[in-house]
């Protein structure tokens, strides 16, 4: 496709309109490939909810993955700044514990 010849005004319309294809492409295809993996399955005597578990099966159609870490760490003077423990430290941390101060004092 050649969009060279486009004025600008319908590039912007395109590039307003392909995510949205995109998207809806995206969903027509995993309902397809969904419905393929079924049928396999069926043909086998099995279920999705036999192979995978009904948990991933409930988690995969939701699009949720797991759930939200509950934070381990809070900073004493400004509560809203908190940490869960995993990942690299907030700069908050590094610069309580070069102050001297300690983990510990920040476990919530």
């Amino acid at each position: 496709m050649d969009i060279s010849n486009l004025s600008l005004a319908q590039l912007k319309e395109l590039e307003r309109l392909i995510p949205k294809e995109i998207r809806r492409r995206e969903a027509e295809e995993k309902a397809r490939v969904r419905k393929e993996l079924e049928a396999f399955v069926q043909a086998r005597g099995f279920s999705l909810d036999e192979l995978i578990g009904s948990q991933a099966v409930e988690r995969a159609r939701s699009g949720k993955t797991g759930g939200k870490v509950a934070p381990k760490y809070r900073h004493p003077q400004q509560g809203d700044l908190e940490w869960t423990g995993r990942g690299r430290q907030p700069k908050w941390v590094e610069a309580w514990l070069a102050q001297g101060g300690s983990l510990d004092q920040l476990r919530i």
